[in-house]
């Protein structure tokens, strides 16, 4: 598994709690150093099944600075993606790539013990 997050990030902490007492092993990758690229990207919007909105960290200082909530829905995928792919900071964390293709956005305990057992 490859364990996405940004470590000073307290949801992140919470999931790499959840992930360490149930013994899980995982690579983890800090968002804010290896931003993900637009291909990455694509990709784990297709495997997740989740509207690409939710890739957005609307909580987010560059987020709101940006003005995202009244631009996004005018922006097309493409442009969205791209966007995404400037900054770490831009995209929801954590996010969980599991061993079996599965993504995992955002820490919802009772989400990831589903998905995880």
């Amino acid at each position: 598994m490859t364990f996405i997050c940004y470590p000073k990030c307290s949801t992140c902490k919470k999931a790499r709690e959840f992930l360490l007492a149930r013994g899980l092993e995982f690579t983890e990758r800090d968002i804010k150093l290896q931003n993900p690229g637009e291909e990455e990207l694509r990709e784990w919007h297709a495997r997740s099944g989740l509207p690409l909105r939710r890739f957005f960290n609307t909580s987010g200082q560059l987020y709101r600075s940006l003005e995202l909530t009244r631009r996004l829905p005018e922006m097309g995928e493409d442009e969205q993606y791209a966007l995404l792919a400037t900054d770490g900071m831009l995209v929801k964390r954590p996010i969980l790539l599991t061993d079996d293709g599965g993504v995992l956005v955002g820490f919802r305990q009772a989400d990831w013990e589903r998905a995880l057992g």
